[in-house]
């Protein structure tokens, strides 16, 4: 890849990351619980995020494949990560949802998040291993930064899939409304599963030590952040009896 391309692409990426804030902080995303007409047209749901999460994956896959160290070890670690992830965000993840009849997902939504997916993987794959120089020796696999993002990665992974587990299990086949999520961290803040997230993505960053997974983090945070404060507001709208000593997304603080 170019470096001038690259570089504007990461700078697209912050960017974009601070604008996404903003925006959400004022409007709500239409969709899951804040779905509403006026969106223009969508897609079903479960296709919709399967084109949704695919450029990741793919373009992690190409562009890692196309530098010089893809055998490097923390790189292909690093590399393995990102597309486990993926695979299961792509081609697990979107069949094993329990969708309310009739939603879907906007496609003016889609076009954003394929475009933001598509480059943060290309960037990503690119810096592993062709930017990373770091990455290639072995010193960095017992390097402390290496190793604790990578604890981090799996602890947040497993935040994220055991909450949307507990989600997933609210409502049973046929059912249509909405309960409140009970067990698990679901104790503490209304939306684990995006915490979860959240720091997978920063152990990530940790471990690759990089720019690029930074501007992920961030623009994940952007997203994130902001729909886990809708949320939390919806749930203590829609439910007298919801536990008041919840916060939203980061236990005891926000």
């Amino acid at each position: 890849m170019n470096q001038g391309i690259y570089d504007l692409l990461l700078q697209g990426v912050f960017g974009s990351a601070a604008a996404l804030f903003l925006i959400l902080m004022f409007i709500s995303a239409p969709y899951g619980k804040q779905e509403r007409a006026g969106w223009g047209p969508g897609v079903n749901m479960r296709l919709g995020w399967f084109i949704l999460e695919l450029p990741a994956f793919i373009g992690m896959f190409w562009f890692y494949w196309q530098g010089e160290h893809t055998l490097s070890a923390a790189p292909l670690i690093l590399f393995a990560l990102f597309q486990i992830h993926y695979f299961h965000r792509t081609f697990i993840y979107p069949y094993t949802l329990r969708i309310k009849p009739g939603s879907s997902y906007r496609i003016i939504l889609l076009v954003f998040g394929m475009a933001f997916n598509g480059v943060n993987g290309a960037l990503n794959g690119w810096f592993l291993s062709e930017m990373g120089t770091h990455l290639y020796s072995n010193a960095w696999l017992v390097d402390p930064r290496f190793i604790v993002g990578i604890l981090l990665f799996a602890a947040g992974f497993f935040l994220a899939k055991h909450s949307d587990a507990i989600l997933g299990n609210l409502r049973k086949p046929g059912e249509t409304g909405y309960k409140i999520p009970q067990g698990g961290a679901y104790r503490f803040v209304s939306c684990p599963n995006y915490l979860g997230e959240m720091l997978q993505w920063t152990g990530f960053a940790i471990a690759g030590w990089s720019l690029p997974a930074l501007a992920f983090v961030c623009f994940t945070a952007a997203n994130l952040i902001p729909k886990a404060l809708s949320s939390h507001r919806w749930y203590r709208e829609k439910f007298n009896d919801y536990p008041s000593n919840r916060k939203a997304v980061i236990p005891f603080l926000l």
